[in-house]
Order: structure tokens, then C-alpha cells, then sequence
């Protein structure tokens, strides 16, 4: 019998620290980000992601008027240029999601004028 109650301590604690284990590490979620907080994705919105860290995970809501503006994802030479390569994926519904994927990810609105007059971000996720 002490052989039997031994066992059973020894599944108890495991059972805690596994608990214990699952509740520190649930703290662990993606991030959801609204693009330029209470103003949405809109022009001069280029320094927002300044002081935020991303993950990858994270998802970014673009909020817009999809009449006058949509997003694009491109690369840090379409970024810089501000230009949509062909076949881009171009979002336009007005309340985009979209996830980000570990390291660099660029966005733009492709609407003439706009790209340029910053409506464009450049976030790095870890």
C-alpha cells in the first residue's frame, strides 16, 4: 500500500506541473493591431508601427474606406518605390486581416499619390 500511495503523489505533482506548465505558456498569443489605431489605414500612417514589437502571428486590421484606398503587400524594393508588381494580391474590403510572417513585411496602398504620401508601413516581426 505505501508503494501505491507513492505512485499517487508522483502523478499528482506531475499533473501540477503540467498545469502549471499550460497556464504559463497559454500567455503566449498572437496580437491583434489595428493599422493606425483610431484613424485606421489612411495617409501619413508610415510611423505607426514605431515603438510596437511584432510576432509573427500577429494579425494586422486594416480599417478603410475601400471606395478610396486598399492594401497591398510588397516587398522592401516595391515598399521603397512604392510600385505593385504584377499579380500583387490586392485587398480591398475595407477590414483586411492579415497575419505576419517572421522577419520583414512591407504594405502599401497602391492608390495613385497615396504610397507616397506615407500610406505605407514596414513592420519587422520576430
Amino acid at each position: 500500500m505505501v508503494q501505491g500511495r507513492g505512485s499517487a503523489d508522483l502523478v499528482m505533482v506531475n499533473m501540477a506541473a503540467l498545469l502549471c506548465l499550460m497556464v504559463l505558456t497559454g500567455h503566449v498569443h498572437a496580437a491583434t493591431y489595428t493599422v493606425g489605431g483610431s484613424g485606421g489605414w489612411t495617409l501619413n500612417v508610415d510611423s505607426w508601427p514605431k515603438g510596437k514589437r511584432f510576432k509573427a502571428g500577429d494579425t494586422l486590421v486594416f480599417t478603410y474606406d475601400p471606395t478610396i484606398h486598399n492594401v497591398v503587400a510588397v516587398n522592401r524594393g516595391e515598399y521603397s518605390s512604392c510600385i505593385t508588381p504584377a499579380g500583387a494580391r490586392v485587398y480591398k474590403s475595407g477590414k483586411d486581416q492579415i497575419k505576419l510572417s517572421k522577419g520583414q513585411n512591407f504594405f502599401i496602398c497602391n492608390v495613385a499619390g497615396h504610397c507616397e504620401s506615407g500610406m505605407k508601413i514596414a513592420i519587422n516581426a520576430a
